[in-house]
């Protein structure tokens, strides 16, 4: 079963508070996952940020609008029972609770000021084809956490393609000084003086070059990068492996800005050293994962209610 959008799950959530009793968002939430038949792995399933899982959050969201109507309040933290006014809509017998519906309500209409979510003064007026309707339709279902995420989802991933193009551009030693700076910057090499003397270096046999496993040099890892717009195929693997082979290693990264072919990649796992196959889509999340050719344009932060602020205020 495809996890309820929030605005599906408001009226079953506020027909669990219809006892005018005091209930726990944990339960509400358990609750709610049996009543829509949510499996494990839908459970399992997680925002597009990874910070929390999908189905919960949504709960949660269609929670926070209740409250923001006045439909339900809380008393406490982590807890919630219904109004007067949530109890009256209830006895309205209504088949959906919405926005739509809570759009009724003067407090969700101020509620939506503050959040700066009015529509176009125009709106009406803009010509509607099924693209726009189910766009529309689509963010409607989507909770703000998501559709934010998303959209900085939708930005990196520009940004990546990208830096791809840019990187697959540049000169062969511009590439191994790019190299360079994404190891050490992840950690490797000691310093980047160290890891410049080693990567280029040695061309021996499939390998450009060697560095430093951890600061203290207490291993070696051997790198081959290539920039190359071709798929890089099992030969290409079965040599460079040769070539660990005959320096007595057992630990090599190869980097190409194009990808591996499936046998290249069975063949990297199949063996007895440890290869790290990278391709040009995942050198470029590293390279923004580790502020490497890119800089910072603007930042935003999350946040959440600091519970441990707030513990022992309503017990």
């Amino acid at each position: 079963m495809t996890i309820p959008d929030y605005q599906t799950l408001m009226l079953p959530l506020l027909r669990i508070a219809a006892d005018q009793e005091e209930h726990r968002f944990r339960d509400a939430v358990e609750k709610l996952a049996l009543e829509f038949t949510i499996s494990d792995e839908e459970r399992n399933t997680m925002l597009p940020s990874g910070t929390a899982p999908l189905f919960d959050n949504r709960v949660g969201w269609a929670r926070t609008y209740l409250k923001q109507a006045a439909l339900l309040e809380s008393r406490k933290r982590g807890f919630f029972m219904i109004t007067t006014r949530g109890k009256e809509l209830l006895a309205s017998n209504p088949n959906r609770i919405d926005n739509s519906v809570l759009e009724k309500y003067p407090e969700y209409l101020a509620f939506k000021l503050r959040r700066n979510e009015d529509k176009p003064a125009n709106a009406s007026l803009l010509p509607i084809n099924s693209g726009i309707a189910n766009m529309a339709i689509e963010q409607a279902e989507q909770t703000p956490e998501e559709l934010f995420t998303q959209a900085y989802q939708r930005l990196r991933n520009n940004l990546e393609s990208e830096l791809l193009e840019q990187v697959k551009a540049s000169s062969p030693a511009f590439f191994e000084r790019l190299v360079i700076d994404l190891l050490v910057s992840m950690g490797y090499g000691g310093s980047r003086q160290d890891a410049g003397k080693a990567i280029g270096r040695s061309g021996d046999g499939g390998i450009d070059g060697m560095i430093k496993e951890d600061k203290l040099g207490l291993d070696v890892i051997y790198v081959q990068a290539k920039r190359w717009e071709g798929t890089v195929g099992r030969p290409d693997i079965q040599k460079f492996a040769g070539a660990l082979l005959g320096q007595r290693a057992n630990k090599g990264v190869f980097i190409t800005t194009s990808s591996f072919s499936k046998e290249a990649e069975e063949y990297a796992n199949s063996i007895a050293s440890k290869i790290i196959l990278i391709t040009g889509e995942q050198l470029a999340t590293f390279m923004v994962d580790h502020n490497v050719g890119v800089s910072s344009v603007s930042r935003f932060e999350l946040k959440r209610i600091d519970s441990d602020y707030f513990e022992g205020e309503n017990v």
